[in-house]
């Protein structure tokens, strides 16, 4: 019976590295990011541009590419504040001012065929009941949507495509220039993983095996 829970044991251990294996290979989801800027941090936004209603002198943060989820999820990159960004658009009674960082990615993330805009700061003057979605119309038009109303592009960034899943090795190869070999990525799988993973196994097999002889015998 010992033998029987050592290979049960031994099994669930393979099964977990397994498991490890599958984990370097997941997969992310190219898409726009939202952000708010908190002092001098972005945070990542905890409801959508659709909704959310920033207050006058509020910056927000848009941010191109590919991630697993919100806790991996790039961040705008620059440090320009409010001061900055809308330096040439003085207030106006009746309206809010609110600082946009529209950042497209770098080309590792872009679609296949697509080059990344230059990131760019934008300040939206509009009504004091706007959105964070009507504050980027005013300013980056064209953008596009799908049916469930998730954003798929900001001025017209990218053409086509929308959340799509995407291999994270797609996304080493495109980063790797011409004639170089894709670098070993430190959180991938390397050939002892598969290794152990046989040994355990087989360990699993001979300790059930085992097992049924002293049961038989």
């Amino acid at each position: 019976m010992t033998a029987v829970r050592r290979a049960a044991a031994l099994l669930v251990a393979a099964l977990v590295l397994l498991a490890g294996a599958a984990q370097a290979h997941a997969t992310g989801y190219r898409y726009w990011s939202f952000w708010e800027r908190d002092g001098d941090r972005w945070t990542y936004a905890t409801q959508g541009p659709s909704t959310a209603r920033p207050d006058d002198g509020a910056i927000q943060g848009f941010r191109f590419a590919v991630s697993e989820d919100s806790a991996d999820a790039s961040r705008p990159r620059g440090t320009a504040d409010f001061a900055t960004i809308c330096a040439g658009t003085p207030a106006k009674p009746g309206t809010k001012r609110v600082a946009l960082v529209i950042d497209f990615g770098t080309p590792a993330d872009a679609p296949s065929g697509e080059t990344p805009p230059t990131r760019r700061t934008v300040c939206a003057r509009v009504s004091p009941d706007a959105t964070t979605a009507e504050a980027l119309a005013a300013t980056a038009k064209p953008l596009r949507y799908d049916t469930n109303a998730l954003l798929c592009a900001i001025a017209g960034y990218p053409h086509k495509g929308c959340g799509e899943q995407v291999s994270a090795d797609d996304t080493e190869k495109k980063a790797t220039p011409v004639g170089e070999k894709p670098r070993q990525k430190d959180s991938g799988p390397s050939l002892g993983l598969p290794i152990g993973v046989g040994a355990v196994v087989l360990l699993a097999g001979a300790a059930v095996w085992q097992a049924r002889r002293r049961r038989d015998a």
